[in-house]
């Protein structure tokens, strides 16, 4: 009867189920997108390694105003050898520089990123050549000409059906040997990992950088390696007492440099990550309330016009209680019903998003019960005033309703 009742008012039931779709809808696809983007998140990260420490060179300071971290040459290659020699706790170490440039290969070119780098810097990255070669130890003595791309750049410069290995590509101008591509590591937020050229540290510094420290071969940045995530405190401890005696730095407030944790990156990432989506999901939750006002509007007028209908069946002999139950059974299902539109299309949303921005496709379970549980309580609560009022009324006033 309930279904019978909401099919005779097709527009109206479904503009009324609008309201409980939308939010049931938002709640899901919002929550489901918050925790695909947390998770793809969380695995780029971890696929850097949550044992890594990096060392950042310090920031240079103009009229007051900070130009950020890194923009002033204060840590060496040296200082990276001294903490491998120094730090116990050290597995891995490897310094590098980097710089946006222009990469040419026949008619092709892209901007990428260039990494000068030391040997170490694969096994400090979790990132190997799937293909070919990482630079030796003789070509990083030489200043060797040779280059390993990632896949973006490979993707961009290279036609599909050509073998990039033993081509050569122009970097600022200069000739390399392409002697590798990397193994694919996709895109953390909004950098692509795989849109970088790896070279030599010594050919950087000599011919792209063009500038070297007095103290030694100017880096960006030092990756750190621990045995595990247990030894990152001690290492982070030694590599600042080697950093600040190299520097002749007296107190921690004058460091030249800064030390950040994978690991807490990660877990700082996944609060801030959490709270905006609760945030967000609560915004979406006003639709249900809209959804329910909308909902209890509908019925009441559905027991205006229907007066008449009411007092029939009471004076066929339906009890208040049946009547009550009518009207809440409709409530119900006008709710429900949107609460399942409300899931198909929020996890159509996520879907559709989680391919089009390249995260993963993650469904709440939690978010789909929960949103469902919470339409069926908004046509619980919004249609109990409606029924209420119908199964009050008395069957002589209604029967002489027009």
């Amino acid at each position: 009867m309930a279904i019978a009742a909401l099919l005779s008012n097709k527009l109206r039931s479904g503009l009324t189920m609008l309201g409980v779709i939308i939010g049931i809808s938002s709640v899901i696809g919002i929550s489901s997108i918050g925790q695909g983007v947390q998770k793809s998140t969380e695995e780029s990260l971890r696929g850097l390694g949550t044992d890594i420490l990096q060392v950042m060179a310090g920031e240079a300071e103009s009229g007051g105003i900070s130009q950020g971290q890194g923009s002033v040459s204060t840590l060496t290659w040296e200082d990276a050898q001294a903490i491998a020699e120094q730090a116990p706790s050290a597995t891995v170490v490897s310094a590098y520089l980097q710089r946006s440039a222009q990469v040419v290969y026949g008619a092709e070119n892209t901007t990428t990123t260039v990494y000068g780098t030391d040997l170490n810097f694969p096994e400090a990255n979790n990132t190997f050549p799937a293909t070919g070669r990482f630079f030796n130890e003789e070509e990083l003595d030489a200043a060797a000409s040779v280059v390993v791309i990632a896949p973006t750049v490979q993707e961009n410069l290279f036609p599909p059906n050509v073998d990039p290995i033993g081509e050569t590509i122009r970097i600022q101008g200069e000739v390399y040997d392409v002697i590798g591509v990397m193994e694919e590591k996709g895109a953390q937020g909004p950098m692509d990992r795989d849109d970088a050229v790896y070279i030599p540290l010594t050919a950087m510094s000599a011919r792209i950088i063009g500038n070297n420290s007095l103290m030694g071969t100017s880096v960006n940045g030092i990756y750190l390696k621990g045995e595990d995530e247990s030894q990152l405190e001690a290492l982070q401890f030694q590599a600042e007492n080697i950093l600040r005696l190299r520097h002749d730095i007296d107190v921690p407030e004058n460091d030249d440099f800064r030390i950040s944790n994978q690991a807490d990156i990660l877990e700082t990432l996944n609060t801030i990550l959490g709270l905006l989506t609760g945030m967000i999901v609560a915004v979406a939750g006003i639709s249900l309330v809209v959804g329910g006002i909308g909902i209890a509007n509908i019925m009441l007028v559905s027991v205006v016009e229907r007066t008449r209908e009411i007092g029939i069946r009471k004076a066929l002999g339906a009890t208040d209680s049946t009547i009550l139950n009518q009207f809440l059974t409709e409530s119900i299902v006008i709710s429900g019903a949107g609460g399942v539109v409300g899931i198909v299309l929020g996890v159509g949303i996520t879907f559709v998003a989680a391919n089009l921005f390249s995260f993963a496709f993650v469904i709440s379970g939690g978010a789909v019960l929960a949103g469902f549980g919470l339409s069926t309580a908004v046509g619980l609560i919004a249609g109990v005033v409606p029924a209420r009022n119908a199964a009050k009324l008395d069957p002589i006033d209604a029967l002489r309703s027009d």
